[in-house]
């Protein structure tokens, strides 16, 4: 028996989806949408349409007492409100994200394109908090400096 039989035998193997399939994990479902941008959304209850515009995700997260806000052309993405994330491409291949949950759904259709955005914007928010930090820092270093001058 060979090494690459007996360690693909001892752990399972994670999904691998490629432009259609069901997501279910929490953290998968955060990533596909935290980075979607300017969007068009549908929101259908008992498969009717009941709201419908375009918006920009301002936020994705995971907490069960927060609420999906989808306001003022702001969507606030909340992963538990839903069981189910299904992705696919339209007829024209246009790519499209389904929040499902019970008899609710929230479509969500791109309208940016992360490939030409990628190279307008390359802060992101863990990157901008950082250099934030670092400039709240030096100030504060520069301020203690100034004292210590001051007291001699």
């Amino acid at each position: 028996m060979s090494y690459e039989q007996s360690s693909s035998s001892q752990r399972p193997l994670a999904p691998c989806i490629v432009d259609s399939g069901t997501i279910v994990n929490i953290q998968d479902m955060q990533r596909l949408l935290s980075d979607l941008g300017r969007v068009q959304y549908m929101h259908f209850q008992d498969g009717t349409t009941t709201s419908q515009g375009e918006g920009y995700i301002l936020e994705v997260f995971a907490d069960p007492y927060r609420s999906t806000l989808v306001a003022n052309h702001a969507l606030y993405l909340n992963v538990q409100s839903f069981d189910y994330l299904e992705i696919g491409l339209s007829s024209d291949q246009t790519p499209y994200f389904n929040l499902v949950q019970d008899s609710r759904q929230l479509k969500i259709v791109p309208l940016s394109n992360p490939l030409l955005e990628q190279h307008t914007c390359n802060l992101n928010a863990a990157a901008l908090e950082a250099v934030v930090a670092d400039v709240l820092s030096a100030g504060w270093d520069m301020q203690i400096d100034d004292e210590e001058h001051f007291s001699l």
